[in-house]
């Protein structure tokens, strides 16, 4: 899109935000740092300008991950409220629409905007501010932020700093860029202990955890001269571990870290269905720009960033695995 495009979709966003009194946040399910990070200061920013805001996180999705328990849910609900009709819904990381439990709110006469930073977000809403260059949702609400003249409180600096080092790896992936580095000191100057976010988010690990990350690092496949390395998780793995589904997170970048890997992919076994088939839900990775895992992920349903993406599967492992060496050998 053109700067002309983005100015325009800007000012429409800030006039919505400006001039309307009641809304909803969402984001998308299974939410991650950025996703939690950019709905609670979303909503912290929007009550500070005297808003009527709610915040939806449908009930599927608890219990949300253990790192990110400190960040407040305040006027929080699990399902649409029944004045839903007269409210702006505010949709924050959702590249699909329908891949989110949010997509109970689009009906016909509903405001929606949709702010998003992924590249391949099917622009759902009646207003849409996508900014692929920003290094996370999180960053996009910083400015927007600025924009509305909200000063961050120690609520807003917490959730939007966990937003930006969750989605840039600690300012580790490739999408991390000079404004995050700008951003991040502005959070700090207003508040952010970098060393308690750290501890909290990726320290105080629970045994279970690593009991997983064990099971998960015992099954790797490697393919094709180690370039796509795999690894599965079962019911009985979570099971036997005493693992919550949250404490995956974190092995797909294991398997990423392995040298010789390109493309590296963390399959969960997600739902069983009645016929005793299984939904898997696989999490892709790629170690530089020479494969785009979201044309992958989107040739099965699913989306996100070129180095990082995922979808839903009822695929087989051994199908699964063949269309992962097909797609990756077809971009190399």
């Amino acid at each position: 899109m053109s700067e002309d495009g983005h100015q325009s979709d800007r000012e429409r966003l800030l006039s919505e935000l400006r001039d309307t009194v009641k809304f909803v946040v969402v984001t998308h399910e299974h939410p991650d740092g950025d996703a939690l990070g950019s709905l609670v200061a979303m909503q912290e920013i929007l009550s500070s300008l005297g808003r009527d805001s709610l915040m939806f996180i449908d009930q599927s999705d608890f219990p949300l991950p253990e790192e990110y328990d400190f960040l407040p849910l305040p006027r929080l609900i699990d399902a649409p409220p029944k004045d839903a009709d007269q409210r702006t819904i505010v949709f924050l990381d959702c590249g699909n629409i329908e891949r989110t439990p949010g997509q109970v709110f689009q009906r016909p006469g509903v405001q929606i905007v949709n702010i998003d930073h992924h590249h391949d977000n099917t622009r759902f809403g009646t207003i849409n501010y996508i900014r692929p260059d920003a290094s996370c949702t999180a960053e996009i609400v910083w400015e927007l932020m600025h924009e509305l003249s909200v000063k961050p409180n120690a609520t807003i600096a917490e959730a939007l700093y966990v937003g930006l080092i969750t989605d840039t790896g600690r300012f580790m992936y490739e999408n991390t860029g000079s404004r995050a580095h700008v951003m991040a000191a502005e959070l700090i100057e207003a508040g952010v202990d970098v060393h308690e976010i750290y501890r909290r988010v990726y320290e105080d690990v629970p045994y279970a955890k690593v009991a997983l990350l064990a099971r998960g690092l015992q099954k790797i496949e490697r393919y094709d001269e180690g370039r796509l390395t795999v690894s599965a998780l079962d019911a009985a793995d979570f099971t036997d571990a005493g693992a919550e589904a949250s404490y995956s997170e974190g092995l797909v970048d294991l398997l990423r870290a392995v040298r010789g890997t390109v493309v590296a992919a963390l399959v969960r076994q997600r739902v069983e269905n009645g016929d005793g088939s299984a939904q898997h839900k696989v999490s892709l990775r790629s170690s530089d720009d020479s494969v785009d895992v979201s044309r992958i992920a989107r040739a099965q349903g699913g989306g996100g960033h070129r180095q990082a993406a995922g979808f839903t599967t009822g695929m087989s492992h051994q199908d699964l695995v063949r269309f992962l060496r097909d797609e990756v050998a077809a971009q190399l």
